[in-house]
């Protein structure tokens, strides 16, 4: 990846050397490696957000209705409304989302997310099915356990390299607190609660936080976990057009008459995460937009060199009926033209370099930063953005070269001749 890297800066500045001058080609190399930075930095940041965007509605339903107060029995007219809420709505299904802990054998324990789903309604709600590790699968959760069968549960696949649990093996959850009294906040003689499942699928968002933390199970079964009875935490839809996810859950809301029902869209509920990744991209985009202004002022001190250099000539095309106007244009086009060219350079570089990376797959650490590959997404609207930007300050580049020119007097470029 260097040495292409390396390779092809070699080539654009061996090849500018051959057709223009050291400070015209300084000037457009500049131009070109301020747009191939932003280009790259560009693809790489939209390919954070479409990455995030894909992982989190992966396992993540579009709209959320939760209820404020401890009990939610009444969830199936609340799935009903929201069936009818709007056309776009395409499945509904209820939820229970607890923490537990899990055990297998001994010393390997690990605190979880446990989600109970309904097995017969999850699949158009959420892509789990298509996250499901070979020999695994969401189907599984359906299955009535028999007399001495213990209950289905899948995991993600970190978690179950964690527990060192594979398709086939037994867990044992443990409910958390189940053993205190909390009107008299005093433990209770009894254990801690606790069930053992067997393990019928592992799946990989390659989302590091659900990989090592997430549990499906059954609906039911979570509900004896927890042991509420017929109740649920909350239900969750899937749209058609997730851009009008927002706009469902304000009708949702409206449709439940509001508190204690609290309905949310995914972008809401991972607000952080998706505005520090905005900010984290108009941040990186001023900085390398500067890369491109510091390139703009070498292209002003190549143009005010070529005015100095070309002083006689000006002045010949003066006096023989040049205006100043045609004299500043010549040095106009010139500007635009090292800022076009330093512009295509960029773009070329830039993209190569996308598709490479994007061909080799390069690893990341999902621990840091969640996901196991950089992600490219290189968008051609935001391509034509940068050379837009870019030319926008060439344009600006040549104001004062070109006002020098046209200013010029022909007597003062002639005096010496």
């Amino acid at each position: 990846m260097l040495a292409f890297v390396i390779g092809l800066i070699s080539t654009a500045v061996f090849g500018l050397l051959s057709l223009f001058s050291v400070f015209t080609s300084v000037s457009v190399l500049g131009v070109a490696l301020g747009v191939a930075a932003l280009t790259i930095v560009l693809a790489v940041t939209t390919g954070f957000q479409k990455q995030f965007r894909d992982k989190v509605l992966g396992v993540n339903a579009h709209v959320i209705v939760l209820k404020s107060q401890a009990t939610f029995a009444e969830y199936r007219d609340v799935m009903d409304t929201a069936r009818n809420i709007d056309p776009d709505v395409l499945a509904v299904q209820p939820f229970i989302f607890a923490e537990m802990l899990v055990t297998r054998g001994k010393g390997e324990l690990s605190g979880v997310a446990i989600k109970g789903i309904d097995p017969t309604l999850v699949g158009g709600v959420l892509d789990l099915e298509k996250h499901m590790l070979p020999g695994g699968s969401v189907a599984s959760l359906a299955h009535e356990p028999g007399p001495g069968e213990l209950p289905p549960i899948i995991m993600g696949k970190e978690l179950a390299h964690k527990l060192k649990a594979k398709t086939g093996d037994d867990v044992t959850v443990v409910v958390p607190l189940s053993n205190i009294d909390f009107d008299t906040w005093r433990a209770k003689s009894s254990a801690p609660r606790t069930r053992k499942f067997h393990v019928t699928g592992i799946f990989y968002s390659g989302f590091d936080e659900y990989d090592r933390r997430l549990m499906y199970t059954a609906l039911k079964e979570t509900q004896e976990l927890v042991g509420r009875g017929d109740q649920v935490m909350g239900v969750e839809l899937k749209v058609k057009d997730v851009d009008r996810a927002e706009d469902i859950a304000a009708r949702l809301e409206k449709a439940l008459g509001g508190p204690p029902y609290q309905v949310q869209d995914w972008y809401e509920l991972n607000h952080n995460l998706f505005t520090a990744l905005n900010l984290q991209k108009l941040a990186l985009v001023i900085i390398l937009t500067l890369i491109i202004v510091v390139a703009a002022v070498n292209m002003v001190s190549a143009l005010t060199m070529m005015v100095t250099d070309k002083t006689r000539e000006i002045a010949i095309l003066k006096s023989m009926g040049g205006t100043s106007r045609s004299v500043a244009q010549v040095f106009q086009v010139v500007g635009l033209a090292i800022g076009g060219v330093g512009t295509f350079i960029g773009v070329a570089v830039g993209l190569a370099i996308c598709y490479v990376m994007s061909s080799y797959g390069y690893h990341l650490d999902p621990k840091v930063y969640l996901i196991d590959r950089l992600p490219i997404e290189v968008r051609p609207l935001e391509v034509l953005l940068v050379a837009g930007i870019t030319m926008v300050i060439s344009v600006f580049a040549t104001v004062v070269p070109a006002s020098a020119a046209s200013s010029l007097r022909p007597v003062e470029g002639l005096r010496y001749d």
